[in-house]
């Protein structure tokens, strides 16, 4: 890993309302964690066990049309995860859909400690400035899931949005707008249910009161740059149209 900033910030001086955001961007090991190796084979490091795959270019080009900053994480979810709460068992993970993390099960609390104040801790100070820079602040984080965890069933779902029930004012509305969409199988709150306490939603959005999205691609629709465009240029417009309508 040559860049050892632990987030990206772009377009930082946008206009828009949203904040874009993509908390499993890259599947990159810092140097000082392990030696940059995780022990695990570099086909698992390129799963979705490792990032989110197709969700950074989606990012960016959605960040793109709405005017709207973005900001990624710069390391694996396997290093540390930022969408968890820090005292979440899952926090580092030492097993995820069938591959055992070596460097993780023998990973020391000091070593954690180390991950959390050089990742974890900058990501979300990053992400806490960005979300504070304007009172109306709305987020819209993107994620990608896999078509297929080992031994389950295939998802039949394209998109998905999860939402909290304590705040659904725009994720209700989008899930509406996007099953108008003839050719789509809208997940609600598929193919993962709602919210974790401590999760950047929850952190950033619902402890604040700010109106939020999380969407969820299916990855084999956005393995591309080509598709990332498409989809990107799909959402864009509905989800303006979702906020305007609201009136939030």
């Amino acid at each position: 890993m040559t860049d050892q900033s632990p987030y990206t910030i772009t377009g930082k001086a946008r206009a828009a309302r949203w904040l874009v955001t993509c908390d499993h961007a890259r599947n990159t090991v810092p140097d000082w964690v392990a030696g940059g190796d995780l022990g695990i084979a570099a086909t698992d490091m390129a799963r979705h066990i490792a990032y989110d795959v197709g969700a950074l270019g989606l990012s960016q080009a959605l960040a793109e049309h709405l005017d709207a900053p973005l900001i990624a994480s710069n390391f694996s979810r396997l290093v540390i995860d930022p969408n968890r709460g820090e005292d979440d068992p899952t926090l580092v993970m030492q097993l995820y859909d069938g591959t055992i993390i070596p460097a993780n099960r023998v990973a020391s609390p000091a070593q954690i400690t180390e991950r959390l104040e050089r990742l974890y801790r900058p990501y979300h100070q990053a992400y806490r400035d960005l979300a504070a820079r304007r009172d109306d602040r709305v987020i819209c984080a993107v994620h990608s899931y896999t078509p297929r965890l080992r031994g389950r069933a295939l998802r039949p779902w394209q998109v998905g949005v999860l939402h909290d029930h304590s705040d659904s004012r725009l994720a209700l509305p989008l899930i509406a707008r996007l099953r108008q969409e003839p050719d789509l199988c809208v997940g609600d709150n598929e193919p993962y249910l709602g919210h974790l306490e401590g999760d950047s939603i929850d952190r950033h959005a619902l402890q604040h009161g700010r109106p939020n999205v999380l969407i969820e691609l299916r990855n084999d629709l956005i393995e591309t740059p080509e598709q990332q465009a498409q989809w990107a240029l799909r959402l864009a417009p509905i989800l303006q149209q979702v906020l305007t309508e609201s009136g939030l």
